[in-house]
Order: structure tokens, then C-alpha cells, then sequence
């Protein structure tokens, strides 16, 4: 085929081009928008469950998590920390903490937290929401 300037092929190359860009378009504005966004008073209902242990209490048997996004793992001076917890080389932030909060002995091999973890990926991002407000 041969478009008004003569030359073969590129009114398809075009063609196909202008698709791929509408395909990639529609993707991303149908992708983007669909995920919900997590529910803080939600994530504090499910994290009464772990309040049990994290606590701001001195005999309390977890660290406490206020402040726990983005400060390093085993960093309070005034927890004693499993040694597998003093060796993990890495900071709670929303990655880590959605590991660990989905599979604590997965993300942190021997740490002492008697928890299995929560399989709902929409809970975690809620209580993760939450831990957020901890300041």
C-alpha cells in the first residue's frame, strides 16, 4: 500500500502504531483505577488483634509500632529484639512491612513472632494504612 506521498508500508506501520499507543492508553486508565485505596479505620479493627503484643506498655512482649514506617528493623533501644530481627539489614517500609506482615518468618527466618500472617492482600495494605497514623 502506498500512502499520498509515495512511499510503501508506512500507513501501516502508523496504523499499527496508533493502536498500540490506544491499547497501552486504555490499559493504563483501566489498571490505575480500579485498585481501591486502603482503609485506615479498617487496618486499626484488624490491628487490635496485634495489640495483644505491640503495645506502648515497658512488659509489653512486641515493640511498639508507633512510628515502626520507615524506621530500621530492631531499632528501639528499649526492646530486646530477636538476633534474627538485630541481623535483618532492612527498614519497615511498605514493601518490607507487606512481607512481613503477610508471612513474618518468610521475610525475617527465626524471628520470635508467634503470628502466621494475614493472606488478604486488601488487609494488609489497610493495616500497613494504619500503621501509618502511628506517630
Amino acid at each position: 500500500m502506498r500512502d499520498p506521498r509515495g512511499q510503501v508500508g508506512t500507513m501501516r506501520h502508523s496504523n499499527s502504531s496508533a493502536r498500540a499507543f490506544l491499547f497501552l492508553a486504555l490499559f493504563l486508565a483501566l489498571s490505575t483505577g480500579s485498585v481501591p485505596a486502603a482503609d485506615a479505620g479498617r487496618g486499626k479493627s484488624l490491628f487490635e488483634a496485634c495489640v495483644a503484643c505491640h503495645s506502648e506498655r515497658p512488659d509489653a512482649l512486641g515493640p511498639s509500632l508507633k512510628g515502626v514506617v520507615g524506621r530500621k528493623a530492631a531499632a528501639l533501644e528499649d526492646f530486646r529484639y530477636s538476633n534474627a530481627m538485630k541481623r535483618a539489614i532492612l527498614v519497615w517500609d511498605e514493601d518490607n512491612l507487606r512481607a512481613y506482615i503477610k508471612d513474618p518468618q518468610s521475610k525475617v527466618k527465626g524471628n520470635r513472632m508467634p503470628y502466621g500472617g494475614l493472606t488478604d492482600a486488601a488487609d494488609i495494605e489497610d493495616v500497613i494504612a494504619y500503621l501509618k497514623t502511628l506517630r
